[in-house]
């Protein structure tokens, strides 16, 4: 029997996917609960243009994370920070303070899950923050540590 699924199905596909499943797994589990549909030309076609609505929009959100990307690598970051005995820092510069710092002067909303500081900021200096704008795409930011 061949079924259209309408989610994703452990170790059978996932959704949008038309797979060929036992006749009674099909009749008495997949369609009963939701999971599937029978495969014929109406639901084959709606299936179709899911697939193809869904792949603009990845198309779409991936043209979007490239302009920001693009606005990102222009930007430059300035975090006062509190400087102790020796020049070390009180804490450290986290994709937190990046984040923030972005928000305030720039007007950029980015989690700050998406954002590592690299090398670790230990004292004053320059830094590059790598930002993941999308799961293929990053950019680059630099960040100053200065005194306060």
């Amino acid at each position: 029997m061949k079924v259209i699924l309408k989610k994703d199905v452990k170790n059978v596909g996932k959704a949008d996917d038309e797979v060929e499943v036992a006749e009674g797994y099909g009749r008495n589990f997949l369609i009963p609960r939701g999971l599937a549909v029978i495969a014929n030309a109406q639901n084959k076609n709606l299936a179709a243009q899911k697939k193809g609505a869904a792949a603009h929009h990845k198309a779409q959100a991936a043209d979007e994370a490239r302009l920001l990307a693009k606005q990102l690598q222009s930007v430059e970051v300035t975090i006062h920070v509190r400087i102790g005995e020796g020049g070390k820092l009180f804490g450290s510069v986290t994709g937190k303070d990046v984040a923030e710092s972005l928000k305030q002067n720039q007007g950029l909303e980015i989690d700050k899950r998406k954002i590592s500081v690299s090398p670790e900021v230990t004292g004053v200096g320059d830094y590059e923050a790598i930002i993941k704008v999308h799961p293929e795409i990053t950019s680059t930011v630099k960040v100053h540590v200065v005194a306060q």
